[in-house]
């Protein structure tokens, strides 16, 4: 197992600039990492610090709440792409998976994913709102509208990744997507704890923290 290859290097703060994401990608170059994950204004930067490296640029879609139109988040999406981004984390509509809207829910993680394409779209999820049920349903949605991920948090809501969730999200996708634990994943334990309930992916900021741990 390469554990480097599990990790998203992110950095999502408001106070990313240019030597904040000078600085992320250099330890994503040095660490081989599978992506960094950064706000959607800095991808175009990213793209450029990375190129003659195989690790990829990941930017967050509708961030931090998912309360976008589902249009804007479309414009989002495609305008990531054309900038250089490769994968692409998506927060749904909370509210709408609420009030067991889930049409609404299904309909824009598969316009999100058309536009994607060939490339990864992540459905963040935001299980710290939500019971166990509404984990399972979301995860079921995000699988029949075609995303090749289930996420577990922004990390900027009331919680992180739980290994309980991870371990849901991944007995509902089985082997048909992939599952990214993020938020709160800060040493080595944590993330093999995620991997070991089925987690494919890891964001964190502490990646570097993790593989030294190792």
């Amino acid at each position: 197992m390469k554990l480097n290859k599990y990790i998203d290097h992110t950095y999502l703060k408001a106070m990313g600039g240019k030597e904040v994401i000078e600085k992320l990608c250099a330890e994503a170059r040095e660490y081989d990492f599978k992506s960094v994950c950064v706000n959607p204004c800095n991808v175009a930067l990213a793209k450029k610090l990375l190129e003659g490296s195989d690790v990829l640029v990941c930017t967050v879609i509708g961030f931090p709440l998912g309360q976008n139109t589902t249009a804007t988040k479309l414009f989002e999406t495609k305008e990531a792409i054309e900038n250089g981004a490769r994968e692409i984390d998506m927060v749904i509509n909370v509210a709408k998976l609420k009030d067991q809207d889930y049409d609404y829910v299904k309909n824009e993680i598969k316009i999100l994913k058309d536009a994607c394409g060939s490339l990864t779209l992540k459905v963040i999820i935001e299980t710290c709102y939500l019971t166990k049920d509404e984990i399972r349903k979301v995860s079921e949605l995000a699988l029949e509208a075609g995303a090749d991920f289930v996420k577990t948090s922004t990390g900027f809501g009331t919680g992180g990744a739980l290994v309980e969730d991870v371990a849901i999200m991944k007995s509902v996708v089985g082997n048909k997507a992939h599952v990214k634990a993020s938020g709160g994943v800060k040493t080595y334990a944590d993330a093999m704890k995620m991997i070991e309930a089925g987690a494919d992916r890891i964001g964190t900021s502490n990646g570097i923290d993790i593989m030294k741990g190792e």
